[in-house]
Protein backbone atom coordinates (compact mmCIF):
# COMPACT_ATOMS: atom_id res chain seq x y z
CA UNK A 1 0.00 0.00 0.00
CA UNK A 2 1.35 3.42 -0.97
CA UNK A 3 2.07 5.63 2.08
CA UNK A 4 -0.49 8.24 0.96
CA UNK A 5 -3.10 5.53 0.51
CA UNK A 6 -2.26 4.13 3.93
CA UNK A 7 -2.67 7.52 5.60
CA UNK A 8 -5.97 8.13 3.83
CA UNK A 9 -7.27 4.66 4.70
CA UNK A 10 -6.36 4.99 8.38
CA UNK A 11 -8.00 8.41 8.60
CA UNK A 12 -11.12 7.15 6.84
CA UNK A 13 -11.36 4.13 9.14
CA UNK A 14 -11.13 6.34 12.21
CA UNK A 15 -13.88 8.55 10.80
CA UNK A 16 -16.23 5.81 9.59
CA UNK A 17 -15.81 3.59 12.63
CA UNK A 18 -17.27 6.52 14.58
CA UNK A 19 -19.71 8.14 12.16
CA UNK A 20 -21.06 5.30 9.98
CA UNK A 21 -23.89 3.98 12.15
CA UNK A 22 -24.19 0.60 10.40
CA UNK A 23 -20.43 0.01 10.58
CA UNK A 24 -20.33 1.15 14.20
CA UNK A 25 -23.09 -1.33 15.08
CA UNK A 26 -21.23 -4.13 13.34
CA UNK A 27 -17.90 -3.30 15.00
CA UNK A 28 -19.56 -3.25 18.44
CA UNK A 29 -21.26 -6.59 17.75
CA UNK A 30 -17.92 -8.31 17.02
CA UNK A 31 -16.12 -6.80 19.99
CA UNK A 32 -14.38 -3.82 18.43
CA UNK A 33 -15.21 -0.91 20.71
CA UNK A 34 -14.21 2.69 20.08
CA UNK A 35 -10.98 2.40 22.08
CA UNK A 36 -9.81 -0.55 20.01
CA UNK A 37 -10.70 1.22 16.76
CA UNK A 38 -8.73 4.27 17.88
CA UNK A 39 -5.57 2.15 18.03
CA UNK A 40 -5.65 1.40 14.29
CA UNK A 41 -2.81 3.47 12.81
CA UNK A 42 -1.08 1.46 10.06
CA UNK A 43 -1.58 -0.91 7.13
CA UNK A 44 -0.87 -3.93 9.32
CA UNK A 45 -3.49 -2.89 11.86
CA UNK A 46 -6.00 -2.12 9.08
CA UNK A 47 -5.66 -5.71 7.89
CA UNK A 48 -6.90 -6.85 11.30
CA UNK A 49 -10.09 -4.76 11.43
CA UNK A 50 -13.48 -6.38 10.76
CA UNK A 51 -14.64 -5.50 7.25
CA UNK A 52 -18.37 -4.86 6.93
CA UNK A 53 -20.15 -7.74 5.10
CA UNK A 54 -21.32 -6.30 1.79
CA UNK A 55 -24.78 -7.81 2.40
CA UNK A 56 -25.41 -4.94 4.81
CA UNK A 57 -26.32 -2.85 1.75
CA UNK A 58 -29.37 -5.11 1.28
CA UNK A 59 -30.92 -4.39 4.66
CA UNK A 60 -29.56 -1.01 5.76
CA UNK A 61 -28.79 2.43 4.39
CA UNK A 62 -25.02 2.42 4.84
CA UNK A 63 -24.22 6.08 5.34
CA UNK A 64 -21.43 8.04 6.99
CA UNK A 65 -22.63 11.31 8.47
CA UNK A 66 -25.92 13.00 7.73
CA UNK A 67 -26.97 13.88 4.20
CA UNK A 68 -29.96 13.44 1.93
CA UNK A 69 -29.03 10.98 -0.84
CA UNK A 70 -29.56 12.38 -4.33
CA UNK A 71 -30.09 8.83 -5.62
CA UNK A 72 -29.69 5.18 -4.70
CA UNK A 73 -27.68 2.92 -6.96
CA UNK A 74 -29.24 -0.55 -6.90
CA UNK A 75 -27.99 -4.00 -7.84
CA UNK A 76 -29.77 -6.13 -10.40
CA UNK A 77 -30.04 -9.47 -8.60
CA UNK A 78 -32.43 -12.17 -9.72
CA UNK A 79 -36.15 -12.53 -9.12
CA UNK A 80 -36.84 -12.82 -5.42
CA UNK A 81 -33.49 -11.47 -4.30
CA UNK A 82 -33.24 -8.33 -2.23
CA UNK A 83 -31.18 -5.76 -4.15
CA UNK A 84 -28.33 -3.82 -2.64
CA UNK A 85 -28.87 -0.06 -2.32
CA UNK A 86 -25.98 2.41 -2.21
CA UNK A 87 -26.80 5.97 -1.16
CA UNK A 88 -25.22 8.56 -3.47
CA UNK A 89 -24.19 11.83 -1.89
CA UNK A 90 -23.12 13.44 -5.20
CA UNK A 91 -23.58 12.08 -8.72
CA UNK A 92 -21.03 14.58 -10.01
CA UNK A 93 -18.41 13.23 -7.60
CA UNK A 94 -19.20 9.62 -8.58
CA UNK A 95 -18.90 10.39 -12.29
CA UNK A 96 -15.69 12.37 -11.89
CA UNK A 97 -14.13 9.53 -9.91
CA UNK A 98 -15.28 6.88 -12.42
CA UNK A 99 -13.59 8.94 -15.10
CA UNK A 100 -10.36 9.06 -13.07
CA UNK A 101 -10.41 5.27 -12.65
CA UNK A 102 -10.72 4.74 -16.41
CA UNK A 103 -8.20 7.41 -17.36
CA UNK A 104 -5.63 6.02 -14.93
CA UNK A 105 -5.11 3.14 -17.38
CA UNK A 106 -6.48 4.33 -20.72
CA UNK A 107 -6.15 8.10 -21.03
CA UNK A 108 -8.86 10.72 -21.62
CA UNK A 109 -12.42 9.42 -21.93
CA UNK A 110 -13.21 11.84 -24.75
CA UNK A 111 -10.49 10.40 -26.97
CA UNK A 112 -12.65 7.27 -27.40
CA UNK A 113 -15.96 6.62 -29.06
CA UNK A 114 -18.27 4.65 -26.74
CA UNK A 115 -20.53 1.86 -27.95
CA UNK A 116 -22.43 0.34 -25.03
CA UNK A 117 -24.15 -3.04 -25.07
CA UNK A 118 -25.75 -3.32 -21.64
CA UNK A 119 -29.10 -5.15 -21.80
CA UNK A 120 -30.49 -5.96 -18.39
CA UNK A 121 -28.80 -2.91 -16.90
CA UNK A 122 -30.56 -0.55 -19.31
CA UNK A 123 -33.90 -2.21 -18.67
CA UNK A 124 -34.02 -1.17 -15.02
CA UNK A 125 -33.34 1.95 -12.99
CA UNK A 126 -30.52 2.68 -10.57
CA UNK A 127 -27.58 1.02 -12.33
CA UNK A 128 -24.24 2.60 -11.42
CA UNK A 129 -22.71 1.00 -14.53
CA UNK A 130 -25.25 2.68 -16.82
CA UNK A 131 -24.72 6.00 -15.06
CA UNK A 132 -20.95 5.73 -15.58
CA UNK A 133 -21.32 4.67 -19.21
CA UNK A 134 -23.79 7.48 -19.91
CA UNK A 135 -21.35 10.03 -18.49
CA UNK A 136 -18.61 8.65 -20.77
CA UNK A 137 -20.91 8.81 -23.80
CA UNK A 138 -21.81 12.41 -22.94
CA UNK A 139 -18.15 13.39 -22.58
CA UNK A 140 -17.18 12.01 -26.00
CA UNK A 141 -17.87 14.07 -29.17
CA UNK A 142 -18.41 11.19 -31.60
CA UNK A 143 -21.83 10.92 -33.27
CA UNK A 144 -21.78 7.11 -33.22
CA UNK A 145 -21.71 7.06 -29.40
CA UNK A 146 -24.63 5.41 -27.72
CA UNK A 147 -26.44 2.45 -26.20
CA UNK A 148 -27.51 -0.49 -28.32
CA UNK A 149 -30.03 -2.62 -26.48
CA UNK A 150 -30.30 -5.60 -28.83
CA UNK A 151 -29.71 -3.84 -32.15
CA UNK A 152 -26.67 -5.78 -33.31
CA UNK A 153 -26.85 -4.49 -36.90
CA UNK A 154 -26.76 -0.81 -35.88
CA UNK A 155 -23.95 -1.58 -33.46
CA UNK A 156 -21.96 -3.30 -36.21
CA UNK A 157 -22.57 -0.39 -38.59
CA UNK A 158 -21.40 2.17 -36.00
CA UNK A 159 -18.32 0.10 -35.19
CA UNK A 160 -17.48 -0.34 -38.88
CA UNK A 161 -17.69 3.41 -39.50
CA UNK A 162 -15.43 4.19 -36.55
CA UNK A 163 -12.88 1.55 -37.55
CA UNK A 164 -12.82 2.87 -41.13
CA UNK A 165 -11.70 6.29 -39.98
CA UNK A 166 -9.24 4.94 -37.40
CA UNK A 167 -11.12 6.21 -34.36
CA UNK A 168 -10.20 4.74 -30.97
CA UNK A 169 -13.33 3.02 -29.66
CA UNK A 170 -14.48 1.11 -26.60
CA UNK A 171 -17.22 -1.47 -26.94
CA UNK A 172 -18.43 -1.78 -23.35
CA UNK A 173 -20.66 -4.79 -22.95
CA UNK A 174 -22.11 -7.18 -20.44
CA UNK A 175 -20.50 -10.56 -21.07
CA UNK A 176 -23.54 -12.54 -22.21
CA UNK A 177 -24.54 -9.77 -24.66
CA UNK A 178 -21.08 -9.65 -26.21
CA UNK A 179 -21.20 -13.43 -26.67
CA UNK A 180 -24.66 -13.21 -28.23
CA UNK A 181 -23.46 -10.46 -30.58
CA UNK A 182 -20.39 -12.50 -31.49
CA UNK A 183 -22.60 -15.50 -32.34
CA UNK A 184 -24.86 -13.27 -34.46
CA UNK A 185 -21.91 -11.77 -36.34
CA UNK A 186 -22.19 -12.75 -40.04
CA UNK A 187 -18.40 -12.82 -40.37
CA UNK A 188 -15.37 -12.43 -38.07
CA UNK A 189 -14.00 -8.91 -37.71
CA UNK A 190 -10.40 -7.72 -37.62
CA UNK A 191 -10.53 -4.71 -35.33
CA UNK A 192 -7.48 -2.45 -35.23
CA UNK A 193 -8.67 0.57 -33.23
CA UNK A 194 -11.23 -0.91 -30.83
CA UNK A 195 -11.12 -2.27 -27.28
CA UNK A 196 -13.66 -4.97 -26.47
CA UNK A 197 -14.39 -4.56 -22.75
CA UNK A 198 -16.58 -7.00 -20.84
CA UNK A 199 -18.19 -6.09 -17.55
CA UNK A 200 -19.04 -9.59 -16.36
CA UNK A 201 -22.55 -10.95 -16.07
CA UNK A 202 -23.96 -14.21 -17.44
CA UNK A 203 -27.59 -13.96 -16.30
CA UNK A 204 -29.88 -16.26 -18.22
CA UNK A 205 -27.12 -18.67 -19.25
CA UNK A 206 -27.73 -22.20 -17.99
CA UNK A 207 -24.09 -23.15 -18.48
CA UNK A 208 -21.64 -20.43 -17.53
CA UNK A 209 -18.42 -20.58 -19.56
CA UNK A 210 -15.05 -19.94 -18.00
CA UNK A 211 -13.30 -16.62 -18.49
CA UNK A 212 -10.80 -18.34 -20.79
CA UNK A 213 -13.64 -19.67 -22.96
CA UNK A 214 -15.37 -16.29 -23.06
CA UNK A 215 -12.21 -14.41 -24.00
CA UNK A 216 -11.27 -16.99 -26.66
CA UNK A 217 -14.69 -16.70 -28.31
CA UNK A 218 -14.58 -12.89 -28.28
CA UNK A 219 -11.02 -12.73 -29.61
CA UNK A 220 -12.02 -15.00 -32.48
CA UNK A 221 -15.14 -12.97 -33.32
CA UNK A 222 -13.55 -9.53 -33.17
CA UNK A 223 -10.00 -10.26 -34.24
CA UNK A 224 -8.42 -8.58 -31.22
CA UNK A 225 -5.35 -9.78 -29.29
CA UNK A 226 -6.85 -9.19 -25.84
CA UNK A 227 -10.22 -8.77 -24.17
CA UNK A 228 -10.37 -6.01 -21.58
CA UNK A 229 -12.49 -6.25 -18.43
CA UNK A 230 -14.12 -3.78 -16.06
CA UNK A 231 -14.75 -4.67 -12.42
CA UNK A 232 -17.30 -2.68 -10.49
CA UNK A 233 -20.30 -3.24 -8.28
CA UNK A 234 -23.17 -1.32 -6.74
CA UNK A 235 -21.46 -1.17 -3.35
CA UNK A 236 -18.18 0.25 -4.70
CA UNK A 237 -17.69 3.70 -6.21
CA UNK A 238 -14.29 2.72 -7.69
CA UNK A 239 -13.73 0.54 -10.74
CA UNK A 240 -10.75 -1.62 -11.65
CA UNK A 241 -9.73 -2.55 -15.20
CA UNK A 242 -7.95 -5.57 -16.64
CA UNK A 243 -6.02 -4.99 -19.85
CA UNK A 244 -5.79 -8.74 -20.41
CA UNK A 245 -6.54 -12.16 -18.93
CA UNK A 246 -8.84 -10.84 -16.19
CA UNK A 247 -5.91 -9.45 -14.18
CA UNK A 248 -7.41 -6.34 -12.60
CA UNK A 249 -5.15 -3.45 -11.74
CA UNK A 250 -6.85 -1.46 -8.99
CA UNK A 251 -6.67 2.35 -9.15
CA UNK A 252 -5.02 4.24 -6.27
CA UNK A 253 -8.40 4.51 -4.52
CA UNK A 254 -8.92 0.74 -4.29
CA UNK A 255 -7.05 -1.82 -2.18
CA UNK A 256 -7.89 -5.54 -2.39
CA UNK A 257 -6.77 -8.07 0.21
CA UNK A 258 -7.34 -11.84 0.46
CA UNK A 259 -9.59 -13.17 3.24
CA UNK A 260 -9.98 -16.69 4.58
CA UNK A 261 -13.25 -17.98 3.04
CA UNK A 262 -14.03 -19.90 6.23
CA UNK A 263 -13.19 -17.16 8.73
CA UNK A 264 -14.15 -13.55 7.92
CA UNK A 265 -11.73 -12.25 10.55
CA UNK A 266 -8.58 -13.96 9.25
CA UNK A 267 -6.40 -13.04 6.26
CA UNK A 268 -6.20 -15.39 3.31
CA UNK A 269 -3.21 -16.46 1.24
CA UNK A 270 -1.82 -14.51 -1.69
CA UNK A 271 -1.79 -16.22 -5.10
CA UNK A 272 -4.35 -18.79 -3.99
CA UNK A 273 -8.14 -18.80 -3.99
CA UNK A 274 -9.48 -16.60 -1.21
CA UNK A 275 -12.41 -14.35 -0.43
CA UNK A 276 -11.89 -10.65 -1.13
CA UNK A 277 -11.78 -7.71 1.24
CA UNK A 278 -11.66 -4.24 -0.28
CA UNK A 279 -10.91 -0.73 0.86
CA UNK A 280 -12.58 1.74 -1.49
CA UNK A 281 -11.48 5.25 -0.61
CA UNK A 282 -14.20 6.61 -2.91
CA UNK A 283 -16.83 5.30 -0.45
CA UNK A 284 -16.29 8.34 1.73
CA UNK A 285 -19.99 8.80 2.48
CA UNK A 286 -20.92 5.12 2.93
CA UNK A 287 -18.41 2.48 4.08
CA UNK A 288 -14.98 1.93 2.57
CA UNK A 289 -14.14 -1.35 4.34
CA UNK A 290 -16.13 -4.19 2.80
CA UNK A 291 -15.98 -7.98 2.92
CA UNK A 292 -17.18 -9.09 -0.52
CA UNK A 293 -18.90 -12.28 -1.62
CA UNK A 294 -16.39 -12.63 -4.44
CA UNK A 295 -13.72 -15.30 -4.53
CA UNK A 296 -10.47 -14.55 -6.30
CA UNK A 297 -6.71 -14.46 -6.22
CA UNK A 298 -4.75 -11.47 -4.98
CA UNK A 299 -1.10 -10.90 -5.81
CA UNK A 300 1.49 -9.09 -3.74
CA UNK A 301 1.55 -6.11 -6.13
CA UNK A 302 -2.20 -5.53 -5.65
CA UNK A 303 -3.34 -7.07 -8.93
CA UNK A 304 -6.31 -9.41 -8.45
CA UNK A 305 -8.51 -11.89 -10.30
CA UNK A 306 -12.18 -12.67 -9.71
CA UNK A 307 -13.02 -16.36 -9.88
CA UNK A 308 -16.65 -16.45 -8.77
CA UNK A 309 -18.86 -16.02 -5.72
CA UNK A 310 -19.82 -17.97 -2.66
CA UNK A 311 -22.65 -20.36 -3.50
CA UNK A 312 -25.79 -18.87 -1.93
CA UNK A 313 -23.80 -18.06 1.19
CA UNK A 314 -23.92 -15.05 3.44
CA UNK A 315 -20.67 -13.85 4.98
CA UNK A 316 -20.73 -14.98 8.58
CA UNK A 317 -21.39 -12.09 10.91
CA UNK A 318 -23.85 -10.24 8.73
CA UNK A 319 -26.72 -11.75 10.73
CA UNK A 320 -25.60 -9.51 13.56
CA UNK A 321 -27.07 -6.61 11.56
CA UNK A 322 -30.46 -8.27 11.09
CA UNK A 323 -33.59 -6.86 12.60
Amino acid sequence: MHPETERAAVALFQHQSEHCAVYRTYLDSVGWDRDRCAQVASESSLQEVPFLPVEAFKSRVVQTGSYEPVQFFTSSGTTGQVPSRHAVESLEAYRAHARQCFEWKYGPVEEYAWLCLLPGYLERTGSSLVDMAHSFVEASPHTENGFFLNDYLSLLQALTALEKRGQKTVVLGVTFALLDWAEWMPFPLQLKHTLIMETGGMKGRRVEPTRTQVHHALKEAFGVPQIHSEYGMTELFSQAYALQDGLYQPPPSLVVWPRDPEDPFSPGPYRRTAALNVIDLANVHSCAFLALQDLGRVYEDGVFEVLGRFDAAEVRGCSLLAG
